[in-house]
């Protein structure tokens, strides 16, 4: 499935709901806890920070800095992830959020420069790509942003931003569909669909896995679920993803355990 999820023009919106989220959260709120495992909201508010950061120094300045190796790419990322948000833990909320309202601004206007259809600085690893279009590697930083922010404020007990988000974001990590069915075996034409609020996807056993747009007749199952459950699951929160199985049981269970972030 090639049509190109197109979210450049989405950053500065979800910019301006996560700085006037922060600016109203009262002191004792900084430290409630998180889904993101030990992080407080403050650390989660750290970590939009420095991906910001490092986004706009390794990819827009083209600045290499000095890494240390690692075993793997998620070793390597929850590295760079600790490092950034233990040194943010000695700023105050409030110099925290002025380096997110600027860095974050800086980040969408990069975003919104960018070509599209040109080919990504990094691929897009969880969807299995050691080369992706730039679409494809902004939208996943669009779900970045936006599930970070969404963990936030379920934390700080604050409405949902779905309106205008949610469709892309999931339409994004459901993109990881075929490399989770990489070693899945299954005959030829096998069919699993997808539902997931309005939207319908088909991955199909085709030599190998590939994921179409649309529901085909009669799949060999079909797993129905909404958005709100659906990007919690696909973020490693979990839950129980209160989704409606049919068919093959089986061949469902490698979607209920998908993740579409590193």
């Amino acid at each position: 499935m090639n049509t190109p999820i197109l979210t450049r023009h989405l950053f500065a919106p979800l910019h301006a709901e996560l700085v006037a989220l922060l600016r109203g959260l009262a002191p004792q709120e900084w430290a409630a806890p998180t889904v993101a495992g030990a992080w407080t909201v403050k650390d989660v508010a750290a970590h939009l920070l420095d991906t910001s950061l490092r986004r706009l120094s390794m990819h827009r300045d083209a600045y290499t800095p000095p890494l240390a190796p690692a075993e793997d790419l998620a070793a390597f990322v929850n590295g760079m992830n600790a490092e950034g948000v233990s040194f943010a833990r000695r700023l105050s909320p409030e110099v925290l959020v002025d380096q997110i309202d600027r860095y974050g601004s800086q980040q969408a206007a990069f975003f919104e420069s960018l070509d599209p259809f040109a080919e990504a600085k990094w691929g897009v690893s969880w969807a299995g790509e050691e080369h992706s279009p730039m679409w494809f590697d902004v939208a996943r930083e669009l779900t970045e942003r936006w599930h970070h922010q969404q963990q936030i404020r379920d934390a700080s007990g604050r409405p949902s931003i779905y309106e205008n988000y949610l469709q892309p974001v999931i339409a994004t990590f459901v993109r990881a569909l075929p490399f989770t069915y990489r070693n899945v075996e299954a005959p030829e034409g096998t069919t699993l669909v997808l539902r997931i609020d309005e939207d319908r996807w088909s991955l199909v056993r085709d030599g190998v896995w590939t994921l179409h747009s649309g529901e085909t007749a009669q799949p060999a199952s079909r797993v129905t679920m909404s958005g709100d459950r659906a990007w919690r699951l696909f973020t490693r929160q979990r839950i129980d993803p209160e989704a409606v199985l049919e068919g093959d049981m089986a061949l469902a269970q490698p979607l209920l355990r998908m993740v579409s972030i590193i």
